[in-house]
């Protein structure tokens, strides 16, 4: 099944394994901030990425598609020393396995730096270029 928000893409996007940190955020107390868990992104632009995630419950979704869950992220872009940090929102959500709470989820940046924007669209760039 798949929850989303109609997309529009506005960045091109490239196939590429990077890894990734990402934590869920919000204010609200029945969605608490969870731990970093480590992952991988295999679809990244300068608009966001897709993530392989594991949502701590079923009933997250609609928090998540309503932005009252964020995740905040940590983007390992490969020959760069420090990774490229950025809170964002969940465009769509498919789920795989509703048991182990395994699903896609489609990241739209929310706030990232100029700079830390910059080296995605690099890496984009490069990625593209081959």
């Amino acid at each position: 099944m798949r929850y989303y928000e109609r997309e529009r893409r506005e960045y091109v996007r490239v196939q590429a394994e990077v890894n990734i940190r990402y934590r869920y955020l919000s204010h609200d107390p029945a969605f608490p901030t969870t731990d970093a868990v480590a992952g991988t992104t295999t679809n990244l632009s300068g608009g966001g990425l897709l993530i392989n995630a594991t949502v701590p419950h079923s009933d997250w979704i609609p928090g998540l598609l309503t932005e009252r869950i964020f995740l905040g992220v940590e983007i390992e872009l490969p020959g760069q020393a420090e990774p490229v940090r950025a809170l964002t929102r969940a465009a769509w959500v498919e789920t795989i396995d509703a048991e182990s709470g395994e699903c896609q989820m489609g990241l739209r940046f929310k706030e990232i730096t100029r700079g830390d924007l910059d080296r995605v669209f690099k890496f984009v760039i490069g990625a593209e270029m081959g």
